[in-house]
């Protein structure tokens, strides 16, 4: 596991003495052995991810990566952190006051902290390094044993969007056009996992897989080409997960029916393996 990535949404802070508030959203990555401190803070308990709701302590906690997962650990002496798995229908952590260094084991976790406010403070981890042995591979000595080199969770929300990305070049509907953010909410609206599926949510999923899971190369960012390289990201992640097999027709099944069409590919559009 190389690391992690913290990323507090933006306005999702909370609000602080005065109305003051984390307007901007905030991204940390952290390597094995890494710590990222959260809370308020203040100039005697400096932390990373600042929060702002006047119920979360200044040192709240600490987020510690290990070599193959991370571990949370809760500084408050009254209130319980839950740790919640997006993907994982209502699967949940709760980490207790004084908690130090509890493990989790979750990709994508959606830390939360209660307030006195309508809504509570969280913020994300994604953990994109979960390691999967290579199946063919797994009967040997440890020492021989392949992992993959593109660590993918077909059952994860990030695979369903990959998918939908490249569903037209799968069915040999389109040569060039990838569809859009908004074209992918309303194409994964029907399956039961995507309902509160929000374009915020599916473009930091193709961020996720740009940038962590397969790590395409794409170019440094120019505010007056922002559009063109959000194109070329989607782009590249189509074309590698299409070159390298990561996305075969068999995944069109994962998507729900498409209204007045057939899930499936056109027949006879491979050519070898």
């Amino acid at each position: 596991m190389s690391g992690v990535v913290i990323h507090l949404p933006r306005g999702s802070g909370g609000g602080g003495v005065g109305g003051e508030s984390c307007a901007d959203a905030v991204t940390l990555r952290l390597g094995p052995g890494e710590v990222a401190r959260f809370g308020r803070g203040s100039t005697t308990s400096p932390v990373e991810l600042r929060l702002f709701d006047e119920a979360i302590s200044r040192l709240a906690g600490e987020i510690r990566v290990t070599d193959d997962h991370w571990q949370l650990s809760n500084h408050s002496t009254s209130q319980s952190y839950l740790v919640e798995n997006p993907e994982g229908a209502g699967e949940y952590l709760r980490v207790p006051p004084r908690r130090a260094g509890a493990p989790i084991p979750f990709e994508f976790s959606r830390v939360v902290l209660p307030t006195r406010g309508d809504s509570a403070v969280a913020f994300q981890v994604f953990a994109p390094d979960h390691v999967y042995l290579d199946p063919d591979g797994t009967g040997g000595p440890l020492g021989s044993r392949t992992v993959m080199a593109y660590s993918l969770d077909e059952t994860a929300i990030y695979f369903l969007v990959l998918v939908a990305l490249c569903e037209p070049r799968l069915r040999d509907e389109s040569p060039v056009a990838v569809p859009t953010t908004p074209q992918i909410v309303e194409r994964l609206g029907g399956h039961a996992a995507c309902e509160r599926l929000t374009a915020r949510a599916v473009s930091s999923h193709i961020d996720y897989l740009a940038e962590e899971k397969v790590r395409v190369g794409v170019p440094a960012e120019d505010e007056h080409r922002r559009g063109a390289r959000r194109n070329g990201k989607r782009e590249a992640l189509v074309g590698l997960a299409l070159r390298f097999g990561l996305v075969r027709e068999e995944h069109l099944a994962l998507l729900p029916p498409r209204v007045g069409g057939v899930n499936g590919a056109r027949p006879g559009r491979h050519i070898g393996k």
